[in-house]
């Protein structure tokens, strides 16, 4: 089910290219969802609605009644894990919080302030797949952040109706506004806003291929947090590891669609070897098997390396979303990692804590991109502006060096405006 390599035949040009493909071949006609959005509103997404969701709605926006009876469905035992979460993922975000700067120099003040975005809105996915999770990792640093305005947007049930665990979720992590409308026209309505939602500064949360490809083409009216692609984890062994928790957290992995990477590197070919078995026994019963098991032959696979050293070059090669280090001394090896999304440390640490309940954020950059972007977080809900001032005297120190650098550069009226102040 899932093949054991050794490091001599090993294709990382394969592991590296995109699970989910481009976004090209979608993007005709989901930019005509986004022009028919701008001209069309609310009538458009009553159309696309209908078609996409089954739902025949008159209105978009989630009442409070409807938010009240969602809690009341919920299970009570959920409803305190989802505060316990939120609790846990408000605590380490804070940690993240920038007040800015100012620095003072000879005459001169400068400086730098943090300022939130003033409305934001969070794409969450629902339907037949609902991830309350998804609500929690990005209205919480949002609302850290300071955001005014954070406006929620789901895609509805067939009745109209939207899971009540995501509107709990919603209603714990403090979002303002909820609407039921969902796909790349969803996207678009926060973009560019309709006669009943309102346009944001900026989108975040993942979705399907369309929700990617819409995000990709506003971006500029709008910004976003990043094109997430499939789920992906890599996992480091050695002997110490356990097959049985390997196998586990792959699956963990491979269960959440076709196109998801399950990887695991181990120095050693007997825990290799135990792995792919206890994959199989695992597999045999599991409710997903099918999904799993086309995501482990489509993507999977287990690399046997001679050494650690070796095992991490991979690692840091891949830049997975999700970094398992099942080894003896985790935290000795943490500054080996210069590409992850999130490392998760120690046999008893599985990825999906992270996904629920620990708190670093689960919003990671996949497919490779942990080589240059970051976790959602605080500070993607934030904008820096710089100021400066200069007094009389201040200014007379430097003119001349900025006179001379305008100079060189041809821009003589940018000399002339200290020119003027200086009194030549």
């Amino acid at each position: 089910m899932i093949k054991i390599l050794q490091q001599r035949d090993l294709n990382l040009n394969k592991i590296r290219t995109s699970a989910s493909g481009s976004t090209a071949a979608y993007t005709q006609v989901v930019q005509e969802i986004i022009q028919n959005v701008q001209v069309s509103g609310d009538e458009a997404l009553k159309e696309y609605t209908k078609k996409f969701d089954g739902a025949a709605l008159t209105t978009f926006k989630v009442t409070a009644a409807e938010i009240e009876a969602a809690i009341t469905a919920c299970d009570p035992a959920f409803l305190t894990v989802l505060k316990k979460a939120q609790r846990n993922i408000a605590a380490f975000h804070e940690k993240q919080k920038d007040n800015g700067f100012m620095l003072e120099k000879q005459g001169a003040i400068m400086g730098q302030r943090v300022i939130p975005l003033a409305k934001v809105g969070i794409y969450v996915p629902g339907g037949t797949a609902a991830y309350p999770s998804t609500v929690l990792m990005n209205v919480i640093p949002a609302k850290i952040a300071g955001v005014k305005k954070i406006v929620l947007v789901t895609p509805p049930q067939p009745d109209g109706t939207v899971t009540p665990a995501i509107l709990a979720a919603a209603k714990i992590a403090g979002a303002d506004e909820i609407y039921k409308v969902g796909g790349a026209q969803a996207v678009a309505a926060l973009a560019y806003g309709t006669q009943t939602i309102p346009a944001v500064d900026k989108v975040t949360g993942p979705g399907n291929i369309y929700v990617a490809t819409a995000k990709r083409l506003v971006y500029g009216k709008v910004d976003i947090d990043m094109i997430a692609g499939p789920s992906d984890v890599l996992i480091i062994a050695d002997k110490t590891a356990k097959p049985a928790y390997l196998a586990a957290d792959l699956l963990a992995q491979a269960e959440h669609d076709v196109n998801a990477q399950a990887i695991l590197v181990t120095t050693s070919q007997e825990i290799a070897e135990a792995t792919a078995q206890e994959v199989r026994t695992q597999t045999a019963n599991a409710p997903r098997r099918e999904i799993m098991t086309a995501s482990l032959k489509k993507n999977g696979c287990i690399i046997v390396v001679p050494n650690l050293a070796a095992a991490f070059e991979i690692a840091d090669e891949v830049a997975p979303e999700h970094l398992e280090l099942c080894i003896e001394e985790p935290f000795a090896a943490l500054d080996a990692v210069k590409n992850a999304g999130s490392v998760f440390l120690g046999h008893h640490t599985p990825e999906v804590l992270g996904d629920y309940l620990a708190g670093p954020n689960h919003t990671l950059p996949t497919e490779g991109t942990a080589r240059f972007y970051s976790p959602l977080s605080v500070a993607d809900f934030q904008k820096r502006s710089s100021y400066l001032y200069y007094g009389k005297e201040a200014l007379k120190e430097v003119s001349d060096d900025v006179i001379l650098f305008a100079k060189t550069e041809g821009l003589f009226a940018h000399a002339n405006s200290i020119k003027v102040r200086k009194g030549v």
